[in-house]
């Protein structure tokens, strides 16, 4: 007698055969999300620009050394606040009904928001921006940062619908 063969299915909280309308239109609407927050970040960089102006004349000049780590600093913590906030979303993201989760469904913290902040950042520049290609090629529509950081984004409609 041969030992039957089990078949084992591996299957993932948010499976995209199981639930479709959780990736639809993932990217594109990422895409237009960065572009929202850009805008959102650089409202900020104006208004905190404007700040450090009259600090550096208060200060001689000693507070306008902040200008080239200004929108880099306002970047992460934009992120860090509104990723890591109770919509998991930015922004740009909640505008595009787009939400992020864990891949065991739990809501990213804010330290999770850093480590995606910084490792998109740290991707896009040491591999170009054309490393977001990866996202075609996964099932769940994943960048390379998402896989690294073990989360995934989605349609927020879906998973509030869901009671997600």
């Amino acid at each position: 007698m041969s030992d039957p063969v089990r078949q084992i299915t591996i299957r993932h909280l948010f499976d995209p055969s199981l639930e479709p309308d959780l990736f639809e239109n993932i990217l594109s609407r990422r895409a237009m999300a960065y572009v929202f927050d850009l805008v959102g970040v650089s409202i900020l960089w104006l208004l905190a620009a404007v700040v450090v102006f009259f600090l550096g004349i208060a200060t001689f000049g000693l507070a306008w050394l902040i200008y080239p780590a200004l929108w880099p600093i306002l970047g992460v913590l934009y992120t860090m606040a509104t990723l890591g906030g109770p919509t998991s979303a930015t922004p740009g993201m909640s505008a595009m009904g787009l939400s992020m989760r864990h891949t065991d469904g739990r809501r990213p913290d804010t330290l999770t928001a850093l480590m995606h902040v910084v490792v998109f950042y740290a991707l896009t520049v040491t591999l170009t921006p054309l490393v977001h290609l990866v996202g075609l090629f996964t099932e769940r529509r994943q960048l390379l940062q998402d896989l690294a950081i073990g989360v995934v984004v989605m349609d927020a409609r879906v998973l509030a619908f869901t009671g997600r």
